[in-house]
């Protein structure tokens, strides 16, 4: 017998992890009246929780529950599929039971459940263009990033009338977890955050809705604090790892420019995916005078400095000293500034993982001077290469990861037509590169994709050197020994 799309929620909703069971069914049936109004709707041939959630909204706006914006949409399937999803007190005991056979099947369970009640949106995310690119450095992997929803625009429209409110205080606040949503601001129902303890303080674990990369976590401090790198934060960094040893964590650097885009907020991110960085070997080793700790300058766009022991305690000392010694650091003869005018320019971008048995923590120089030649930043994406990335370099594109802007799918194709003499539109800030591109390589219809995507990669390798602070020639790679002899 055929069901409604209300009837198959349901049947989902009991099979689920939620705390209800079949004596519920009448029960959670009106939950879902309440939300979409009386009417069970016609038989539905979808059997997929989202499918069905997408139907029952329909079935709101047709019974007027709701009006048809993107906003109500999201909002209404959220409080829908916070009706699959454990409550937290429930999704804590479930993972930690699990964590006790194993990290892997804990964080295992967590993802799956935040894929299968639409929290993490899976079919956004496949959107994403994602190719790798060769280069001097190894591949590096290039994301045009599609898969952000678009605004609303009768959301903006009114966001600008509604009364401003500062909870939750920021989007990586814990206080977002079952958030109903508001104008401008993203639904949270089906939000569900892991209470976990790093380095004897309260954090929470959860994904990012809109992942970068396998099984993209961020780890959230419990306290709104503002990000810092100190050496509590290779502890904690290191504690993580030890917590979750099938996943690396990072920190974005803290200040702006070279850190992220929340530097108002303290938190990493992790994950299960081994970056084009941790694939890059070891240029040459530096001895930094501590037995048992390997230490060397990684073959890299940007300045990183690679530490391993099997001793935690090691890789955090030295990952202390680095940072330490490179805060008061200068070297005019290759623009390096600690301070100017009393103002901090130097921090660190650290990533901590598992090597076997041992701790592994890459730790990349990061300065954010800006000057008359660079406004933008001395050490960031120049502007011959803006036209492609002018964002800040953050913790994934410092591993290799390229994080592109939408536009760039339909600029591409006009880059693509005015290469081949065809009728195009293509950008302004396009055409130097476009014609240097005519200049050096020979375009056929046939490779024609083939080659711009290897030419957007390339300027992605040029971004990651304009961000790096020593250079890849004989006096940049001098001046990064002069600092390395600070260390010793």
């Amino acid at each position: 017998m055929s069901q409604s799309a209300v009837e198959k929620f349901v049947d989902l909703i009991i099979q689920s992890d939620s705390p209800y069971s079949d004596v519920d069914r009448i029960y959670v049936t009106n939950l879902i009246f309440r939300l979409i109004g009386d009417g069970f709707g016609e038989p539905t041939t979808q059997t997929v929780a989202v499918d069905l959630a997408n139907e029952l909204v329909d079935l709101a706006i047709a019974h007027g529950k709701i009006e048809d914006s993107i906003t109500n949409r999201e909002i209404l399937e959220d409080q829908l599929m916070d009706l699959i999803t454990p409550i937290p007190s429930t999704l804590n005991h479930l993972f930690w039971n699990l964590y006790q056979q194993s990290p892997d099947k804990a964080t295992d369970y967590f993802y799956r459940m935040s894929q299968e009640n639409d929290y993490i949106k899976t079919r956004a995310i496949a959107k994403n263009i994602s190719y790798e690119t060769k280069t001097d450095y190894g591949n590096l992997e290039i994301t045009i990033n599609l898969s952000k929803p678009e605004k609303d625009p009768k959301a903006i429209a009114a966001a600008g009338r509604a009364k401003s409110t500062s909870y939750p205080v920021g989007p990586l606040a814990i206080e977002n977890e079952g958030y109903l949503g508001r104008l401008g601001y993203p639904a949270r129902s089906n939000h569900r955050v892991i209470r976990m303890m790093i380095n004897g303080e309260p954090w929470g674990f959860q994904y990012s809705p809109y992942a970068y990369f396998g099984e993209h976590a961020i780890f959230l401090n419990q306290k709104h604090v503002p990000m810092s790198i100190d050496q509590r934060t290779f502890e904690n960094l290191i504690d993580i790892i030890k917590q979750f040893p099938h996943y690396f964590v990072g920190s974005n650097a803290d200040l702006p420019i070279v850190g992220g885009s929340l530097l108002a907020q303290d938190h990493y991110q992790g994950g299960r995916h081994t970056f084009p960085m941790m694939k890059a070997k070891i240029d040459r080793s530096v001895d930094l005078g501590v037995d048992g700790l390997e230490a060397g300058i990684v073959k890299w766009p940007m300045a990183t400095i690679r530490l391993l022991s099997k001793d935690a305690n090691k890789v955090i000392n030295a990952a202390t000293k680095i940072a330490d010694t490179w805060l008061n650091y200068s070297d005019e003869s290759v623009d390096i500034r600690a301070y100017t005018d009393g103002t901090r320019h130097h921090t660190v971008t650290p990533i901590a993982r598992m090597n076997g048995d041992q701790f592994e923590m890459d730790v990349v120089l990061r300065d954010n001077q800006t000057s008359d030649k660079y406004p933008d930043g001395i050490f960031h994406p120049h502007q011959d290469v803006q036209h492609i990335k002018k964002e800040n370099i953050g913790l994934i594109e410092v591993m290799g990861r390229a994080i592109l802007p939408a536009r760039l799918k339909t600029e591409m194709k006009e880059v693509q037509k005015y290469v081949l003499g065809e009728d195009n539109q293509i950008a302004d800030y396009h055409k130097p590169w476009a014609d240097e591109l005519k200049q050096r390589d020979h375009f056929t219809k046939n490779n024609v994709e083939t080659v711009i995507d290897e030419e957007v990669g390339k300027v992605f390798g040029r971004v990651l050197e304009d961000a790096g602070v020593y250079k890849w020639d004989d006096k940049g790679q001098a001046a990064f020994d002069r600092f390395i002899e600070q260390l010793k």
